[in-house]
């Protein structure tokens, strides 16, 4: 028997969130021409003589792997800026991509001589450190919150990234790209709901079955529609789909503004009981 979704286009249907425009992927024009660069030094090491062979090649190694670290680290920093609550990266992968990418370039020139490899070298980090700046060096919103409880919500909120993840690697089966978009949209509006959690913790209880049943149920019925929909194109089964999208991305909002509204009652009542007690002391003013 089928199931009927509440969805946007239904008699019943609860407004959904706007759709926010997808961001761009933090990795630009930039970062990408950090791994084209090095091939410059790998061909031209077939050109030398042993040594120089040798110097080129681990300067490409080298220079491969600063561009990785730069990769990383821009990704990683885009996460950090995109949350109110965030602890700072492990490692510094933008810091280390620096020294990098001035030891293979000082180890490139090193045949010209100590001093131009030291004085390409240096240059070659101060330019990178320039263009990429420094990785997130402190924690970001974290004041007064029980660490216990960020690592609790971070841990929960970094597995419903996962699902999201495993949707969107599931719809690319279908080969229908507005189906992706609309994924992307989707995943947009259910991170808004993410954030939420990480700006207080102690909502995660209230949040668990978002974060987990629901995103589950998201991801395995994602990957029974788009093992069906590769073969058949059935248009029914993919209204009905964008209707669970829909009402889950309803669902979702509908809980991000109870989880708000408890936050604004329970100020409303701290603010109460304060009035209370500064007319019990006496010192309450006149309004």
């Amino acid at each position: 028997m089928s199931q009927r979704f509440g969805g946007r286009y239904s008699p019943n249907a609860q407004p959904s969130a706007p759709r926010p425009a997808p961001k761009p992927h933090p990795v630009g024009a930039r970062v990408n021409l950090l791994f084209v660069v090095p091939f410059l030094f790998a061909i031209g090491a077939f050109f030398k003589d042993p040594a120089g062979l040798t110097l080129n090649l681990v300067a490409f190694g080298t220079l491969m792997l600063a561009a990785w670290l730069t990769r990383e680290g821009v990704i990683a920093q885009a996460a950090y800026e995109a949350r109110k609550v965030a602890r700072r990266p492990a490692i510094p992968r933008k810091i280390f991509a620096s020294v990098l990418t001035g030891a293979g370039l000082g180890l490139a020139a090193l045949p010209s001589g100590l001093i131009a490899a030291l004085l390409l070298g240096g240059m070659g980090a101060v330019l990178h450190f320039g263009a990429f700046g420094p990785d997130p060096m402190r924690d970001k919103g974290m004041e007064g919150i029980d660490s216990f409880a960020t690592d609790r919500a971070a841990k929960a909120v970094e597995e419903a990234e996962t699902y999201l993840a495993e949707i969107a690697d599931a719809i690319k089966r279908s080969g229908d790209r507005a189906l992706m978009r609309r994924i992307d949209g989707f995943s947009a509006n259910i991170r808004q709901f993410f954030r939420v959690i990480e700006s207080d913790p102690r909502r995660l209880n209230a949040a668990r079955r978002y974060l987990g049943i629901y995103l589950v149920g998201a991801r395995d019925a994602t990957v029974k529609f788009a093992d069906l929909y590769a073969r058949s194109h059935d248009k029914e089964a993919r209204a009905e789909y964008e209707a669970l999208l829909d009402d889950l991305e309803s669902r979702f909002a509908l809980r991000r503004e109870a989880l708000l509204a408890d936050d604004r009652t329970e100020l409303e009542i701290e603010i109460e009981v304060l009035r209370e007690r500064l007319e019990r002391e006496g010192l309450r003013t006149s309004e």
